[in-house]
């Protein structure tokens, strides 16, 4: 079964960090493929262990505020 997740990748010094919104499930690389990649493993991994229940799609908008 092949389910669609939503990932948010950020950079944090040397590394890319790749966070899961659906799922607390993170993982990071050295550049955005290999993040994404360790984090798909690590879903896997996870979806293992936890039964996958149909999760609403998130709503991703931007926002703006004065700072």
């Amino acid at each position: 079964m092949v389910k669609r997740l939503t990932a948010i990748v950020t950079r944090e010094e040397n590394w890319y960090v790749a966070k899961c919104i659906e799922v607390e499930v993170a993982s990071q690389g050295k550049n955005i493929e290999e993040a994404l990649a360790n984090l798909k493993e690590a879903l896997e991994l996870y979806f293992e262990d936890e039964k996958f229940v149909d999760i609403e799609p998130p709503i991703i908008a931007p926002i703006e505020v004065v700072v």
